[in-house]
């Protein structure tokens, strides 16, 4: 992946301690680094790699004017009058950094922990057969369970039919000398319903942290992005279902970069609803959806480098029908008999072009005029 990618930039001011002067400009996120560049000379002031930084924080400058600072080996950076709001930009920045965080902690472990790869396999193993065992028993007794709770539900509605029949018994007075009791059937059982059944839980494909963002920049929040057979599901950082997105509900899945979508779902008679997400995992995921929603995701032009598309899906429309309309016209001069012809001007060709139609007495569908031409026979 290339470095130089610029995810996201906001205009904003740093405050250079040399000059003791805030300075307008632009701060810029790539995978790997931030970076900060003056509006006016477009020099670039501040550079640094995010495994450096070692503190995120909201503060205010001059207790007035709310300010973001970042800790970068001893040395605090402050941010001020960012654009679209401070909240925005701390929640990316952020998700990033812990990203490269725990990226790096999972590569210093793996290459710590090289040696003794075979011990800790078949440690695992073990212990996925010795959580088998304990899944299968708790299994076994769950279902036990289930059957007494079945079995107590089932006398639960039998006495429920007692009780309705003899309260139906109840009804006639009991001065009626034509009471009912005694022709009376018994009430015709009613098929039992199948209960429906529960919604089995769903194999989880891939689960990352994303950045979500519904309609305008100053509301993006951090959450979760899971991917299931089925479709798509938002969450926010309580685990908190937002919206879930079915498989045949999605209407387009729009790439702006390599770390950044958008999910759309149209509906009639009001809004559509539209998500997107920025993730620093987001190109684990996107192979994964160009699996399932081939016909339904499109790379935007900053993403074409990363799809690798060689030409875009309207040239070849394009160039699909060219062919169609030349296979088409050439069709047409060969349905007539060669015996003879007429010469007539076909409409929308080129001028100088044009189509024969035979006409002589060997044609059945139109007599010969004095005029026309004789077979070239």
């Amino acid at each position: 992946m290339n470095e130089d990618i610029r995810i996201h930039s906001w205009p904003c001011s740093y405050y250079l301690d040399s000059s003791k002067q805030w300075i307008p400009g632009k701060l810029s996120l790539t995978p790997l680094s931030i970076q900060f560049r003056a509006g006016r000379t477009g020099e670039l002031l501040l550079d640094f790699h995010l495994s450096a930084i070692s503190e995120i924080k909201k503060e205010s400058s001059h207790l007035i004017f709310s300010s973001l600072t970042i800790l970068e080996k001893g040395t605090k950076h402050w941010f001020s009058s960012l654009h679209p709001n401070r909240n925005v930009v701390f929640n990316i920045l952020e998700h990033f950094w812990r990203e490269q965080l725990l990226s790096r902690q999972e590569a210093g472990a793996g290459a710590a922990l090289e040696s003794s790869k075979g011990k800790e396999l078949t440690g695992m193993l073990e212990g996925s057969q010795k959580r088998l065992e304990d899944t299968a028993k708790v299994l076994h007794s769950q279902g036990e369970q289930f059957d007494n709770i079945m079995r107590g539900l089932h006398k639960i509605e039998g006495d429920m039919d007692v009780a309705d029949r003899l309260l139906t018994e109840l009804e006639s007075p009991s001065w009626w000398p034509f009471s009912t009791k005694l022709w009376k059937t018994p009430l015709e059982s009613k098929p039992k319903e199948a209960p429906a059944a529960p919604r089995q839980e769903e194999g989880i494909l891939l689960r990352i942290p994303v950045i979500i963002t519904h309609r305008t920049d100053s509301s993006a929040k951090p959450g979760q992005l899971t991917l299931l057979p089925s479709g798509l599901e938002i969450r926010d950082c309580s685990s908190q279902l937002l919206h879930r997105f079915e498989t045949r509900d999605v209407d387009d899945i729009w790439v702006h970069s390599p770390y950044e979508i958008s999910v759309r779902q149209r509906f009639i008679g009001k809004p559509d609803h539209c998500c997107r997400l920025l993730a620093a995992r987001m190109p684990e995921l996107l192979p994964v959806l160009q699996l399932h929603f081939s016909t339904k995701i499109q790379f935007l032009e900053d993403a074409l480098g990363f799809a690798g598309a060689g030409k875009s899906p309207q040239g070849e429309l394009g160039a699909s029908l060219w062919q169609a309309g030349q296979s088409w016209l050439s069709m047409e001069f060969l349905w007539q008999p060669a015996e003879c012809w007429e010469r007539r001007q076909i409409p929308g060709l080129r001028r100088g072009r044009t189509r024969s139609r035979h006409s002589c007495r060997k044609c059945p569908r139109k007599k010969p005029r004095s005029s026309d031409r004789s077979c070239r026979s």
